[in-house]
């Protein structure tokens, strides 16, 4: 399952704080910070979705995610390499190299980290 793109902006908070009240999540908004009933809307759709729960302490909720944001991301790459790339691996890692401007270095740095999967299997 997907996160809107306010969804995922909201998630990146939660992943970051680890447990939060609403006060700490419109707190940890830029400006113009959305309302509160936006975010509590959010919140619910999320907690449908399963990405969040909650403690309920007195009045007030704490929030806490409920997946990884490696494992969100993760699925969210495999879903491109899947939709847009014919499932296909190489051909992900051909767009990524040759249309993401990386420097040098930083294609340098990259071929390490293969070679260092490479070693593992």
């Amino acid at each position: 399952m997907q996160l809107s793109k306010t969804e995922e902006e909201l998630m990146n908070i939660i992943w970051k704080q680890k447990k939060a009240f609403m006060k700490d999540l419109l707190d940890a908004y830029p400006e113009p910070k959305p309302a509160t009933t936006t975010v509590a809307t959010l919140l619910k759709r999320m907690t449908d979705k399963g990405f969040v729960a909650y403690k309920s302490l007195g009045r007030s909720r704490e929030y806490f995610p409920l997946v990884k944001k490696k494992d969100y991301f993760s699925n969210h790459v495999n879903g491109l390499i899947k939709n847009f790339f014919n499932n296909s691996p190489g051909q992900f890692a051909s767009f990524f190299t040759q249309e993401t401007n990386l420097s040098k270095l930083e294609l340098e740095e990259l071929k390490k980290l293969i070679d260092q999967e490479i070693q593992k299997k």
